[in-house]
Order: C-alpha cells, then structure tokens, then sequence
C-alpha cells in the first residue's frame, strides 16, 4: 500500500466505503461504473491512465471476508469480479513459460483447473487463497503446453521443465466459495440491507 494512502487512512479512518463503481473484467481490465452503468448492469468505461492504474493496481488488496478493494486514500472501493480476483496472462518466452496478472506482477501456480465453460485457472499456494483466470487471448498457448483428456474435463499442464501441474475440473459457479471471494461486494451490501 502507497505510504500516502496509509497517511490518508490514518488522517480520516472513518470514509464510508463505496461499492459498486469499480470492476475487474474477465481481461483483466479495470472499469470505472457510474450509476447509469450500475442501474443497467453494464461492465463500465474502461480506465486507460496508466498512473490511475498503477495506483488501482498498488492498493489492491482483500479484506477479512474476501471482498477485494482498492484503498483509495481514506475510502475503501470494493471491486466487482466478472470472473476470479485477478486475471493473468500467459506467454511463452526463452524456452519457458510466464504468468503475469493484470498488474504486471509474476503469478506462480502451484493448481490448474478448468471449469464447466472451458475457462481456465490456476492457484497459488498463498494465505489467503489466490486464483487467477487464464486471459481468452491466452488459451491457445496454454493448449501448447496442456494433454487434456477427451471430455475435456481434466489433464496435465506442462509448466516447466519437470513440473506439471493436474488440471483439476471445477464449477464456475464454485470458484468464488473454494477460493474465498466474493464476487459481488455490492451484492453483498444489498442483501444486508
């Protein structure tokens, strides 16, 4: 967390937070969500400043009961997921593979998994629990690297020299709850009323 973010909190601890006005799509873009795009469901407008998103990206994190937020200064913004808390992408390079999520950041699986709509993930072992969705672009080069079987519901993984990792079948619908997050902060909020 940006040290001037950790001033503000300390400055004005009690900001109420906000909901419903920032998204993480499926690509791993983030969304700003006015009321209008809020009221008819829309994902939003993409942010496209980059200092914005380095900013986004730096103080984001997951609370207690794994809503993920954006600390912006004083005022926590829960987020909502289209999909997973982080979207990564994939790419062969000097003879290996990488994943980076959609801050730039090195994502290390230690599980593959895929779900009942061919979406891929992977997990990190990590406390809390961390699993990042395969960006679509990428599914091609995961099938370079992946045996899966012929129903398509499981298989091997070829991460790196000498490790594979089981890919693992998995309900979209179970992502949230077998990882810890929630989805829909605003949802959540609602429902609490």
């Amino acid at each position: 967390m940006d040290e001037i973010v950790k001033q503000a909190l300390a400055k004005w601890p009690n900001v109420p937070h906000c909901t419903g006005w920032l998204l993480l799509d499926r690509r791993g873009q983030w969304r700003m969500r006015d009321d209008a795009a809020q009221a008819a469901g829309e994902l939003g407008t993409p942010i496209r400043h980059e200092a914005l998103l380095g900013f986004i990206n730096r103080n984001y994190e997951s609370d207690a009961d794994g809503q993920w937020f954006f600390q912006n200064g004083p005022q926590r913004v829960y987020v909502e997921l289209v999909y997973t808390p982080s979207i990564v992408r994939l790419q062969a390079v000097d003879g290996g593979l990488r994943l980076n999520d959609q801050a730039g950041a090195a994502f290390e699986p230690a599980q593959a998994w895929i779900d009942d709509e061919g979406g891929i993930l992977f997990s990190a072992d990590a406390s809390p629990a961390r699993v990042a969705a395969l960006h679509d672009h990428d599914l091609e080069v995961f099938a370079d690297h992946a045996s899966l079987d012929d129903a398509g519901h499981g298989g091997v993984f070829h991460w790196r020299d000498g490790v594979d990792l089981a890919v693992q079948p998995i309900a979209r619908a179970e992502v949230g709850k077998r990882f810890g997050f929630v989805a829909s902060p605003a949802a959540r909020a609602a429902s609490k009323g």
